[in-house]
């Protein structure tokens, strides 16, 4: 077995998008500051409303799926197919842009904490222009592994299967990879370890991966070779077929992400990934003319 080491810290940075919400973006926070497929990661949470309010209205995507996940708070999403999803917390939403939709975002709340994080996770040439799609996930359905030494594992997508944890044998979650389903494969989990406990987890080789702290600090890679990763931070992995992290006294909170590269050119103009400029420049032309709604 090859445990993963820390290879790249990408730490978020302060920003706000869609009408003025507050958030801290770490993967696509600067050009090219991506972690193949995996193309931007925001964190929203604050207790001032002032903060969110303003939601994200009506905008378009095209070319890749966003995932938005809520830890606190009250979100409603809604699209031009007639897609709607009231997200509270411990809900998924997993959406695929593909050839277009038009969506919002939109807080059911006016006060209290927001919190959750929303991913986007790039499609493939040969998938960009496939039918849009939409799923909502309810926390009850996104399975929780116990682990041995304390803390717990929600697993949003892929396969998790540990030694010593609460269910024997693999944890499959909702979304599945492979096949005619994702062909990024992709592993989402959100793990909580207390003070000082360690993770040991399989990670397919090959696989692209990255952790998330979001609570607290941990120590990444084998023992005593582990290095830290901060708060707030998002900690690249080499690549291996196990990783090891291991929280500090304050206990630890973390997003693990990994999926199979595409390596395929990235070109991204704002709400549309495509793989040249010229489809770049056709997603353009397709919204202001209203073709990309209807041909979604």
């Amino acid at each position: 077995m090859t445990t993963r080491t820390l290879a790249q810290v990408i730490e978020s940075i302060p920003t706000a998008d869609g009408a003025g919400v507050k958030l801290r973006r770490s993967l696509g926070s600067q050009r090219g500051v991506h972690v193949d497929p995996f193309l931007m990661l925001d964190e929203f949470y604050s207790d001032n409303p002032d903060d969110y309010l303003a939601g994200f209205p009506a905008h378009p995507h095209r070319g890749f799926e966003t995932v938005t996940y809520m830890l606190d708070g009250h979100m409603r999403h809604e699209d031009h197919l007639g897609n709607r999803g009231d997200l509270g917390p411990g809900d998924v939403q997993w959406m695929t842009a593909a050839r277009g939709i038009i969506h919002s975002e939109m807080p059911l709340q006016s006060e209290g904490r927001m919190r959750g994080f929303q991913l986007w996770l790039n499609l493939p040439a040969k998938e960009k222009m496939k039918p849009a799609a939409y799923r909502d996930i309810p926390a009850r359905d996104i399975p929780v592994v116990k682990l041995a030494g304390g803390g717990e594992v929600k697993v949003i997508a892929g396969t998790l299967q540990l030694d010593g944890a609460s269910t024997a044998g693999p944890v499959n979650g909702p979304i599945k990879g492979g096949g005619a389903q994702l062909s990024t494969d992709p592993t989402y989990l959100d793990v909580r370890l207390p003070a000082g406990a360690v993770f040991n987890a399989p990670l397919p080789a090959g696989h692209n991966a990255f952790l998330y702290l979001y609570e607290g600090n941990a120590a990444i890679g084998a023992e005593g070779a582990a290095k830290p990763l901060p708060h707030r931070a998002a900690g690249v992995l080499s690549d291996g077929d196990e990783m090891r992290v291991q929280a500090d006294a304050g206990g630890v909170r973390f997003l693990l992400l990994a999926a199979k590269p595409l390596r395929e050119p990235v070109v991204q103009y704002g709400p549309f990934v495509m793989n040249t400029r010229e489809e770049i420049e056709q997603a353009v032309a397709d919204y202001r003319s209203g073709r990309l709604a209807s041909a979604a």
